[in-house]
């Protein structure tokens, strides 16, 4: 090979090799920059850190309004509702009972329907038992114990009651126990006001002596208090009922307020984590029925008289009342757009609930998704539920049957019936059982001495 052959096959192989790495170049750069562009348009698509955060931020939000209670909130399901005597506790019940049907609690009830014991725990045969003897809920009456309580409840468990200003308690003590007989006040019609012209001449009637349960109770003087467990005969113990009640306060996580019910029921709500639906009441029908008294105004020197007469329920009231609203303050304003939402939608079920029982069947009604409730919907077993007066068709519903007539015959017997046994010189029973047993009939209305079986 000559050197002009050479030099032919030298350039050409040198410009082959240029070509081949300038392809091979092109084809890199052409690779890496479209490796480049899809890094930009892949890391463009992925969340920041910001927006990660924000998102789990818009996450617990959502979860928060689903629920209508903080993203830390836990529903409580053990708890003794303290179920006091003419204070409105008959209509609040409605909302314990309907939460215990809807989440299947164990219930502390009653052998019989009606109170659970009076005034001392109920005795084993009064009750209705479990295997492990505890329970997640009491709501029937019962005089608060907490030393006993604590044998059938955890201590997580949280107390709740309801109270009433003592002067519109005394009304209607006076009327439902009709107090004017056992006090002998006669031809006036306004009972309530004699009894306050001079409470301390009325005492030693005043204080009723119940031989069945060797208690002394007063239908007239600390009534709510003694349902606390302030003893009667107590009276006159101001400063250590005083250290007593800040005891309850301690102890209790609620304590509603009749005047003040509609607020009571929203912090309720709060303090509880439980949801809308499980605490709207049927605003349609009214439990209280008129008396001659029912809306009489004290004279100031009348109400003075009856400070000092029953100085511990003012106590009580006083102190669960400055509670109340101590725990609504720390609410802040959001509270208040609650209790306004809680009011119309009270009402708007109210409305939907009285035309299906009109109509005895209808749609269910869906109540939307707001700041403070999940979705939920209001058929026709929800209305049959809340429209309940009387919290004996949601006792047998607890129950899961109807009660038979040897329950019925240990149902404990209540005061207002040992107190007509009273006046009729009768002696005063525990059930309705010791009663029959000792001949005594017609408990309900009349009752009077038959023979004794054999």
């Amino acid at each position: 090979m000559n050197l002009r052959t050479l030099l032919a096959y030298g350039l050409a192989t040198g410009v082959f090799t240029t070509l081949l790495l300038f392809t091979i170049h092109q084809y890199n750069s052409s690779h890496v920059a479209r490796r480049g562009h899809e890094r930009q348009v892949y890391q463009a698509n992925l969340p920041s850190e910001n927006t990660l955060r924000s998102e789990e931020q818009m996450r617990r939000t959502v979860i928060q309004v689903q629920e209508g209670v903080p993203a830390t909130c836990v529903p409580q399901k053990k708890f003794a509702f303290i179920k006091t005597h003419k204070t409105g506790s008959t209509t609040t019940i409605n909302i314990f009972q309907r939460y215990a049907i809807y989440n299947k609690l164990k219930v502390l009830m009653p052998v019989g329907q009606g109170p659970l014991s009076w005034p001392f725990p109920p005795k084993e045969n009064e009750y209705v038992h479990t295997p492990d003897e505890k329970y997640d809920a009491l709501m029937h009456h019962f005089v608060y114990n907490k030393t006993w309580l604590l044998t059938k409840f955890p201590s997580e468990t949280k107390y709740i009651s309801i109270i009433r200003h003592p002067f519109g308690h005394l009304k209607s003590q006076m009327n439902y126990f009709t107090l004017a007989k056992v006090l002998k006040i006669k031809g006036h019609g306004n009972a309530v006001k004699v009894f306050l012209h001079d409470p301390w001449q009325h005492r030693n009637r005043s204080e009723t002596f119940f031989p069945h349960v060797n208690i002394t109770w007063d239908g007239t003087r600390n009534p709510m208090t003694f349902d606390m467990g302030w003893p009667a005969e107590r009276a006159d113990e101001e400063e250590e009922a005083r250290e007593y009640i800040s005891q309850l306060d301690a102890e209790f996580t609620l304590v509603m307020i009749l005047e003040h019910l509609d607020e009571s029921v929203v912090l309720l709500r709060r303090l509880m984590c439980w949801g809308l639906r499980d605490i709207l009441l049927y605003s349609k029908v009214k439990n209280s029925r008129p008396y001659p008294y029912k809306n009489y105004v004290a004279t100031p020197e009348e109400l003075e008289n009856h400070r000092n007469w029953s100085a511990v329920d003012y106590m009580l009231y006083n102190t669960f009342n400055n509670s109340l609203w101590r725990k609504i303050n720390a609410q802040g304003q959001d509270f208040y757009d609650e209790l306004n939402y809680y009011r119309r939608m009270k009402h708007r079920v109210s409305d939907h609930c009285a035309r299906i029982g009109r109509k005895r069947k209808g749609q269910p009604m869906v109540i939307s998704p707001s700041k403070w409730n999940a979705q939920f919907e209001v058929d026709t077993t929800y209305c049959r539920y809340i429209k309940k007066r009387k919290p004996m068709p949601l006792d047998r519903k607890m129950r899961g049957r109807k009660y038979t007539k040897k329950e019925m015959s240990y149902a404990v017997i209540d005061q207002i019936i040992n107190y007509r046994l009273l006046r009729k010189g009768l002696p005063t029973f525990n059930n309705r059982h010791d009663a029959f047993a000792a001949g005594i009939t017609h408990l309900r209305s009349k009752p009077r001495v038959e023979k004794p079986p054999a």
